[in-house]
């Protein structure tokens, strides 16, 4: 673990001999990582799971980019299928097995890239940031995959995740911080230091923060809880107050709808043998100044929606209105268009172009046509919301980390200050804190302008704690909406299109189901030390 910028990436690299050590000497079993003739056996031995599966995707068709490792290897045919169709199946890819990488979602294309590694059944599999683009159902099949990988066959694992429940999993933890590392024990004792880590952009599990609320109000609890199980534990033969506020609480939206989507329908690759559905006759508005959050599992087709929100896209067959106009109905307005709705894509990092930071955040509003002194005004407000330094201004962006990049692409949008902000995946990536200050910015710019912010993510912490109202998909339709009280109410439709209930909400489901009596709508830290307090 470790704050963006803190040497994870750099240092898993090293690990399979990508990077050597500028002085040092990194072995891998008993191979010196700078000798170039253990290259190939340490790469063997050791493989790596990228940030960004895009880097590690080579073939046309998934099951043949699964089997490119193993046949380099030179590994029998008939075995190579046999792993081929077990990797796949263990990270939920099979009916994928024919497709082209190139028309999977970003979180697919992440299941691929690690079935690539699990194939090779390596001594150990270093994964960078696996799940950061997955699914909340999609993260548990992941890792429940990796620890049995480690538990089963003792393949050595090595992960590094912001997700800090996916630590407490591990037999020890390692936290850097600007390149040396500032801990290393196990969760228990790593994760008891909670003001260390907040200092270093981190954080502990949610059921962790919740046992430390209550701490903090007086209620004695021990240490050591990281998991519900710990904590359905302790709860035991304890009760709580009877009297408690009523947390589901009424939303009537604005008037004003400012998007509205009439029978949307699109379809990739038409008239062709790979024609796939991703919108199917969507219905949806957007009222002006809603915070909305979209939830769905990876290829539910979130972003394909939310592209045709600034006529990125256009849908086979229905319409999209502006402020009750048709956006493709002028071509002459599309400009006019993306600069009222404004767009952060899932890997922003890809929208960086420039030569240095500021000239990239820069160049929306310099194509506004906008003064040099609203411009400068507009950069440095976007760069300090998004928590760049103008020590990194003149810098490449290319030269940054990827949380950074990541900022950076975010603050090129907030710059143009758009009527419709639209957030795909936007914190998928960063540190803990860094997600939280973005975030929290977001929502406070929100409040204070009143402009309408609409976020995609697989995080349902962050979509229950910012969201208005919340639109869940699968598979190209758009299945259920409401209140995240009335959304993360019902965990059993959630588990079975992919997805999950916030971490708390999931654990007072778990609470209620001993007997304790937990009204609906608990999904925050601070809701349920209200209600569990002593």
């Amino acid at each position: 673990m470790g704050c963006n910028g803190s040497g994870k990436s750099t240092l898993a690299k090293h690990l399979n001999a990508l990077l050597v050590p500028t002085s040092g000497t990194l072995w891998v079993k008993g191979m010196d990582s700078k000798d170039a003739k253990n290259v190939w056996n340490i790469r063997s031995i050791a493989g790596m799971v990228f940030q960004n599966p895009d880097n590690q995707l080579v073939a046309t068709i998934v099951e043949e980019d699964v089997a490119f490792g193993p046949e380099n290897l030179g590994i029998p045919p008939e075995e190579i299928r046999r792993r081929v169709d077990y990797a796949l199946e263990r990270v939920g890819m099979t009916q994928f097995a024919k497709s082209g990488p190139h028309l999977l979602s970003g979180g697919q294309k992440q299941r691929v890239a690690i079935a690539g590694i699990l194939a090779m059944q390596p001594d150990c599999i270093i994964l960078d940031e696996p799940t950061a683009m997955l699914d909340p159902i999609g993260r548990r099949e992941v890792i429940n995959t990796v620890l049995s990988l480690n538990k089963e066959f003792g393949i050595t694992v090595i992960l590094i995740t912001h997700f800090m429940e996916e630590a407490a999993q591990a037999d020890r933890i390692i936290v850097m911080d600007s390149g040396n590392i500032a801990m290393d024990g196990t969760p228990t004792a790593v994760f008891k230091n909670i003001e260390q880590l907040r200092a270093l952009s981190l954080d502990i599990p949610p059921v962790a923060a919740l046992a430390d609320a209550l701490q903090r109000n007086g209620t004695a609890v021990p240490e050591n809880i990281l998991t519900d199980e710990d904590f359905i534990n302790y709860m035991q033969n304890r009760t709580i107050a009877a009297n408690f506020e009523d947390f589901n609480q009424n939303y009537i939206p604005p008037e004003n709808i400012v998007i509205e989507l009439k029978q949307i329908s699109h379809i990739y690759s038409p008239n062709t043998v790979f024609a796939r559905t991703a919108l199917d006759n969507i219905n949806f508005s957007v009222h002006s100044g809603e915070f909305i959050g979209i939830i769905g599992h990876t290829g539910s087709g979130k972003s394909t929606l939310i592209q045709h929100l600034n006529a990125l896209l256009k849908p086979t067959s229905g319409t999209v209105l502006l402020n009750g106009t048709d956006i493709h109905a002028d071509k002459s307005k599309l400009k006019a268009i993306r600069q009222k709705v404004g767009l952060v894509f899932q890997y922003p990092e890809h929208q960086l172009f420039e030569v240095s930071v500021y000239k990239d955040v820069a160049f929306g509003p310099t194509n506004m046509g906008l003064s040099q002194e609203e411009i400068d005004n507009r950069v440095k407000a976007a760069l300090d919301l998004v928590g760049i330094t103008a020590d990194l201004y003149e810098k490449s962006p290319f030269e940054l980390s990827g949380g950074q990049k990541r900022r950076v692409a975010i603050a090129g949008v907030l710059a143009m200050q758009p009527d419709v902000l639209i957030l795909d995946e936007p914190t998928a990536g960063l540190d803990p804190a860094g997600k939280n200050a973005i975030l929290n910015q977001i929502a406070k710019m929100h409040n204070a302008v009143k402009n309408t912010v609409i976020l995609v993510s697989h995080n349902m912490d962050d979509v229950s704690r910012l969201s208005d109202r919340i639109a869940v998909m699968d598979n190209g339709k758009i299945i259920l909406t409401g209140t995240p009280q009335e959304v993360f109410s019902n965990p059993q439709l959630l588990e079975s299109v992919g997805l999950s209930a916030p971490p708390i909400a999931i654990l007072m489901d778990k609470l209620r189901k001993t007997g304790l009596k937990i009204p609906q709508g608990v999904f925050t830290v601070e809701a349920a030390a209200k209600i569990l307090r002593g």
